[in-house]
């Protein structure tokens, strides 16, 4: 066979194994898309649909509530189940937590990124090392410390040790962007008459909003979600947290397990963390990619 004719043969052949390739690419790609999605939205997905389930058919299986009922929700704000109160008292926990992990996060990242001092890369060990050990074996030495201090039962006694876990991940996400910023902007301020401090709040903070607002994002949802910490030293009631209230919600008779309630206590409290993602994804990943190009 004559090499013209055995050229076009090579090529369909080649062609048609590489229109294969394109095709079986794409369908391999949303495949593992798709069980990513079930994977991660699945057991949200079976929580909502539980909430709105009667509180008589919370063992069927089927795919959607039928019929549709708010039994569960309405249960969930009852006066005595002081639901409205376990919400209020973790917004605070989780807004304080937030605001003064971040104040000290700034101050503590734009250090290790920007000045030269001893032992800096042993501080910086330690900062992450901290967040290293498990929290319920912090739970018992912080019991008996708050206990000696007079702190179990108050707001304090929840935000401290949530700082102590959401402290290092704040300082490490934020000096790591601060590191990515060139030196040469705060150089330029100072030439100008700005101290190093005008400095940083004039030119670099502006410029770490995106690193600042992601890393609240990321600190509020910890704080929100913490549990084993309020369950520990609170013991009141109305001051115990969303989290702890859902673990300590009873049935109708005091001791039988409400599903139902539990799920729609849980439905009102991820919604919002959702919703807010859901709002701000766009300068979330902007906050995380940020630093992602050497400048």
């Amino acid at each position: 066979m004559s090499a013209t004719t055995f050229e076009p043969r090579l090529g369909r052949r080649t062609g048609h194994r590489t229109g294969r390739r394109r095709v079986g690419g794409p369908i391999l790609r949303w495949a593992g898309i798709a069980v990513i999605v079930v994977y991660c939205l699945g057991p949200f997905y079976w929580m909502l649909v539980s909430a709105f389930r009667r509180p008589t058919d919370q063992f069927q299986l089927s795919l959607l509530p039928h019929p549709w009922s708010t039994a569960n929700i309405r249960a969930v704000f009852k006066g005595d189940v002081g639901f409205q109160r376990a919400l209020l008292n973790s917004l605070i926990v989780a807004g304080v937590t937030t605001v003064v992990t971040l104040t000290l996060a700034i101050i503590s990242a734009y250090a290790l990124a920007r000045l030269d001092f001893r032992f800096k890369n042993l501080a910086a060990a330690a900062i992450i090392a901290t967040s290293m050990f498990p929290g319920i074996s912090m739970v018992v030495p912080l019991l008996k410390l708050f206990t000696d201090i007079g702190w179990i039962n108050t707001y304090q006694a929840m935000i401290v040790p949530s700082m102590s876990f959401a402290l290092p991940l704040a300082v490490w996400n934020l000096a790591s962007f601060f590191r990515q910023l060139p030196r040469e902007l705060e150089q330029a301020a100072m030439i100008d008459g700005c101290t190093r401090g005008q400095a940083f709040r004039r030119v670099i903070l502006p410029l770490a909003a995106p690193g600042v607002f992601t890393t609240a994002i990321i600190v509020f949802i910890a704080a929100w979600n913490e549990f084993i910490i309020a369950l520990s030293m609170v013991d009141k009631k109305n001051m115990q947290t969303a989290t702890v209230a859902i673990s300590r919600f009873t049935g109708a008779y005091g001791f039988d397990q409400p599903y139902g309630t539990q799920m729609a206590a849980g439905v009102i409290v991820t919604v919002p963390l959702v919703a807010a993602v859901l709002l701000f994804q766009r300068r979330i990943i902007s906050g995380l990619t940020a630093g992602g190009v050497k400048q």
